[in-house]
């Protein structure tokens, strides 16, 4: 691989990539880079996008499915964890670097008195993610507080994109849509409301409690499918019969059917097998197309 040699003492050839990942899944990445700082991560990648590597950036490794085959070229991980807090211009008042795990984002926010964020307490994954998948739960979303990102584009550098920019839907964004994924995200700034620690903190752990009570504990993806408009995808898989339904070694949750389990012995294929026949399952039963909120990724062949 033709990078400076700054990040290339630094590479690691063929590395299993299963420990970066929330299922504890996916083969080797051909190279893999640990980004630490800012600095490390845009340049890493704008060095890659030069030379015409390919180069994916995972940051949680939640709702990315990776092949047993791996990831051709070059996967970065997003370690850049900074948080800021200040008084800024239109109610910005905290500002988060892409590679901060949304649980600690919380926490760190809850300590100072600052409400919008309890839903993503104790939710697996990243800022940067959340901003391009518009991550919510408990009735709350990335839209409802974020309002602007900072992007770095291959081809026109350093971009601030505000909330209408980026388009939010449902689990979707203006980002999600691009296929060609020449874009990082660096920065998020949230305008968060002030509210008493104790107030953020009580919510937490009611959201919290509902997590343990309704979703499986252990390796998983999150949740894999959308909900379709009026309903729920976990609601149309159970009422198929597929909970506890298992292929190798996934299983669709005996708690709650949106979610599929690694038991401890199972592949990215297993997994994937796992989707396909519940979406052709529900979509016999109740014509229903199920899509996922996963996303597939690396040489699936």
């Amino acid at each position: 691989m033709t990078l400076p040699p700054l990040y290339l003492q630094r590479m690691q050839r063929d590395e299993p990539l299963a420990r970066y990942t929330a299922a504890r899944l996916g083969g080797p990445a051909d190279y893999l880079f640990v980004a630490r700082t800012t600095d490390e991560l845009a340049g890493v990648v704008l060095a890659a996008w030069m030379r015409d590597v390919p180069v994916r950036v995972l940051g949680g490794g939640a709702n990315v499915l990776i092949s047993d085959k791996g990831v051709r070229g070059l996967v970065v991980i997003n370690h850049v964890s900074e948080l800021t807090f200040g008084e800024w211009h239109d109610g910005r008042n905290v500002a988060a670097s892409a590679g901060m795990g949304l649980t600690v984002l919380s926490r760190r926010c809850q300590t100072r008195g600052l409400s919008g964020l309890e839903w993503a307490a104790s939710v697996p994954g990243t800022v940067g993610g959340a901003v391009v998948n518009n991550a919510g739960a408990h009735g709350s979303d990335m839209a409802a507080t974020l309002q602007e990102a900072v992007v770095l584009h291959a081809d026109r550098g350093i971009q601030i994109l505000s909330q209408p920019e980026l388009q939010y839907g449902y689990r979707t964004s203006l980002l999600k849509a691009k296929t060609d994924r020449r874009f990082l995200v660096l920065l998020a700034q949230f305008a968060l409301q002030p509210d008493s620690p104790d107030a953020v903190l009580e919510r937490m752990e009611r959201f919290i409690a509902h997590r343990k009570q309704t979703q499986p504990p252990g390796a998983s993806l999150g949740s894999i499918f959308k909900n379709p408009p009026g309903d729920y995808a976990g609601r149309l898989i159970e009422a198929a019969g597929l909970k506890g339904y298992t292929i190798g070694g996934a299983q669709v949750s005996p708690i709650h059917a949106n979610f599929f389990i690694n038991t401890g012995s199972a592949t990215a294929s297993d997994y994937y097998t796992l989707i396909r026949y519940v979406q052709a399952e529900v979509h016999q039963k109740f014509d229903v197309e199920l899509e996922m909120e996963v996303e597939v990724v690396g040489d699936w062949g």
